[in-house]
């Protein structure tokens, strides 16, 4: 009895270590099956024939992010052996982003050439012309009338913008604004690119308005006691009330006189903003537009309007933060051309100018 399970213990012995050999093999094929491919991959100068596959390389892409691109489309194995050979490579630092038709049987030699081929600098193909007081939708329109990208791409684009992106987000409300960047998107005149999209076009606007907001900007606004999202609701209001500049900080020191005084602002552009969906399609302000229950309605509620309603310029910005001091309250239009106001500082002599 003992001889037998003896003979059994050895037999189960014999299969455990054959298996673990078996297993051994198994498992040591297969890694140098990978190591194999891994080399093959990071040193082929091969070419065989393959599919055609067209990749997109976006603008700022780190190589390890390009390596993940063309794994995720079937054109490398291993991101490791790609980056390794690029750095090893006369193409390190020099791939460029752009659209590429690749092969499956291209090695990774060839793709790296491709990516870093010199091309010509092809100039702007359009201009965008965003003026002083536009709003999103009034640009968002604009770019949609001239094929830059649709209405809907664009708002798509400005509402993708994160806190993280863009610091002055911190301070936005999160409800009852219409939009989270109006107000940031700086008015300028922008170059169109035959590859310009929706998201370059808000980045670029966005880090525009970054530009033109100077540390010494920064310094007054946090001396006024305001954050820079207060500072451009102002100045959009501003910017929406005056075509001449001379008169921007006189408007600018009502609306602190009205504001320090617990006073309505009583801004009429303040109810067409959201009347009108931003578009500002309609000129008159009746008695019963007052009455429109939105928080950006300075007839309505005291204090700010929630948010920015139009997107304001440098002017009308370094208006609101060196306003000028005076006892005006009121001021009505006297040349609708010229866009010219006569400001009074009592309710009596603001009738009296308007002839009432």
């Amino acid at each position: 009895m003992k001889i037998r399970r003896f003979t059994v213990k050895v037999i189960k012995w014999a299969i455990c270590i054959v298996v673990s050999l078996m297993l051994f093999t198994i498992v040591k094929d297969y890694l140098k099956g990978i190591y194999d491919d891994y080399q093959l991959e990071y040193t082929s100068t091969a070419t065989t024939k393959g599919k055609d596959v067209v990749v997109e390389i976006p603008s700022g892409a780190t190589e390890s992010q390009i390596a993940e691109i063309l794994k995720k489309n079937g054109l490398i194995k291993y991101k490791t052996a790609f980056t390794r050979r690029l750095s090893n490579s006369e193409y390190s630092g020099k791939l460029h982003s752009g659209t590429y038709t690749f092969n499956t049987g291209m090695n990774t030699l060839q793709m790296m050439e491709l990516m870093a081929e010199e091309k010509p600098i092809e100039g702007p193909i359009d201009k965008l012309v965003v003026p002083e007081g536009f709003t999103i939708d009034q640009i968002a329109a604009r770019c949609e009338e001239q094929n830059i990208c649709t209405k809907s791409e664009f708002i798509k684009a400005l509402k993708s913008v994160t806190t993280n992106e863009f610091p002055y987000l911190a301070d936005v409300p999160d409800t009852g604004v219409r939009y989270r960047l109006e107000g940031f998107l700086f008015p300028a005149t922008y170059d169109i690119y035959k590859d310009t999209t929706a998201e370059s076009l808000v980045d670029e606007m966005i880090r525009t308005f970054k530009y033109h907001y100077t540390d010494s900007m920064k310094e007054k606004t946090e001396e006024l006691g305001l954050t820079v999202y207060q500072v451009i609701i102002m100045a959009s209001m501003v910017e929406r009330e005056c075509k001449i500049g001379s008169e921007r900080r006189i408007v600018a020191g009502v609306f602190n006189n009205r504001l320090a005084d617990g006073m309505l602002l009583q801004v009429d552009p303040t109810v067409l903003y959201p009347l009108t969906e931003g578009m500002y399609n309609k000129d008159v302000v009746t008695y019963d537009d007052l009455e429109l229950d939105s928080p950006y309605n300075t007839y309505k509620y005291e204090g700010l309007p929630v948010g920015p309603i139009c997107n304001p310029g440098d002017e009308c910005i370094r208006a609101v933060l060196y306003p000028e001091e005076h006892n005006y309250y009121y001021y009505h239009i006297i040349n609708e051309e010229e866009g010219r106001h006569v400001f009074t500082e009592t309710f009596e002599e603001h009738q009296e100018s308007m002839g009432d």
